[in-house]
């Protein structure tokens, strides 16, 4: 059985304060020396010639230069520690620096082969550069995520494992791979995440990380909640509010993120659209700061933008909306007052006060024919449009024929939905 036929052991290496080899001064072994280096090693580099980076490195008494071609010597010759900027390296029982502990040969040439074979002699690990499936060792492609964790490819396709470990990087980076550690360190956080208006694909990246480290996730019923499935061993709160139905309070949706955070868990409360658009963020936050939890706040697409936006509705048109305003439905009458006709009025959690809100802004001028959008449940696979007027959407919701959750779009540019079109329905999700 060849040696390409046998698996491979991977194995990550600790190369601080270790000697390393390298043979070679071109990029390939400028790439690896910088690798050596921020793992901690020493390095020293056998060529005649080498790219200025090596050069400068040298200079700066960062590495050792050994100007020539290479010898088997090279490899036996004990390191000169002695070099500027450089630690002094362990003793050996008989008072002699060690040897290289690894070898790199980076050359190019027939020398690769007399570098390994030199190694293999003298049981010291060699990589080969031109070659990895003909050397002891192997430095596979790697990826890293936000935390620490660290993933290597090895393969008999570079290509292949390049390819691989960016995929695995992309995943762990996006949170779509859980990397959630498995041993607490005692200090517990509360992260509020806006989830955006329901769609996983509109999630942050941020906010997937954060989910995948998660041990518990207080959850709103609006927001990709779909996404709590892919959570494995996360306990999940569900403290989501209906119109005129609040099962639990606001106050206790504070105490439980500071009772879970204090216990040395990682909390994520994950609201629909952005915590801080009329999502009650900014209370949650202040709790826990007076509590001495540590706060972490992720945007997330508010939905007040982005479910007009799935509509075919722009809240801005150059030529008839230049401005919008966003208003909870409780409080719109107060906030449209002083609003100009051509500005886009979006009511959040406004259908069941959108009689009085549309008898109120007639009252102040805008003309019954001011056309009006009602978006339900956005980015949903149950999206649904209903247009209108202003004269006539007060008796629509009267009549129970719209149905929250909705954001209302009052203004011109709410008539482009005509035009522009449901793009929720159209693009595959």
């Amino acid at each position: 059985m060849s040696q390409a036929d046998h698996d491979r052991l991977g194995v990550f290496l600790d190369l601080s304060g270790r000697e390393v080899l390298v043979v070679g001064g071109g990029t390939v072994a400028a790439r690896r020396i910088d690798q050596f280096r921020h793992c901690g090693a020493r390095v020293s580099v056998v060529a005649p010639d080498v790219t200025d980076h090596i050069a400068t490195l040298a200079v700066d008494g960062l590495i050792r230069w050994l100007p020539h071609q290479y010898t088997t010597q090279d490899l036996l010759t004990p390191a000169d520690v002695s070099a500027p900027n450089r630690a002094s390296a362990p003793e050996s029982a008989n008072g002699h620096s060690p040897q290289y502990w690894l070898v790199n040969t980076a050359t190019g040439t027939d020398a690769d082969q007399q570098v390994a074979d030199d190694a293999q002699a003298h049981g010291i690990w060699c990589i080969r550069s031109d070659s990895g499936v003909r050397a002891a060792a192997v430095i596979g492609a790697s990826a890293r995520a936000a935390d620490g964790v660290g993933v290597a490819v090895s393969s008999a396709d570079p290509g292949r494992s390049k390819q691989l470990a960016t995929a695995i990087g992309t995943a762990l980076s996006d949170g779509s791979l859980p990397i959630r550690p498995q041993r607490s360190s005692g200090h517990g956080w509360v992260a509020l995440v806006g989830g955006g208006p329901g769609d996983p694909g509109l999630l942050t990246v941020r906010g997937r990380q954060l989910l995948g480290m998660a041990d518990v996730v207080v959850t709103d019923r609006l927001g990709p909640t779909a996404v709590l499935d892919e959570l494995a061993d996360v306990h999940v709160i569900d403290v989501g509010k209906t119109a005129g139905h609040h099962p639990v309070p606001q106050d206790q949706i504070n105490e439980i993120l500071v009772e879970h955070a204090r216990l040395g868990l990682r909390v994520v409360r994950l609201k629909g659209g952005d915590p801080f658009v009329l999502g009650r963020g900014a209370e949650e936050a202040e709790y826990c700061l007076r509590h001495q939890v540590a706060v972490e706040w992720v945007p997330g697409v508010t939905s007040a933008v982005s479910v007009p936006a799935a509509a075919g509705i722009p809240v801005t048109h150059r030529g008839s909306s230049p401005a919008f305003l966003v208003a909870s439905g409780h409080e719109a009458s107060e906030a449209a007052a002083a609003t100009p006709p051509e500005t886009t009025l979006l009511l959040l959690m406004g259908v069941h006060h959108l009689p009085k809100t549309a008898d109120f802004l007639a009252a102040e001028g805008r003309p019954g024919h001011t056309p009006v959008a009602i978006v339900e449940n956005g980015w949903t696979p149950q999206q649904r449009t209903v247009r209108s007027t202003l004269a006539e959407c007060g008796a629509l919701a009267t009549a129970g024929a719209i149905k929250a959750p909705a954001i209302i779009v009052i203004g011109p540019a709410a008539a482009l939905s005509d035009v522009l079109g449901d793009v929720a329905a159209v693009v595959p999700r």
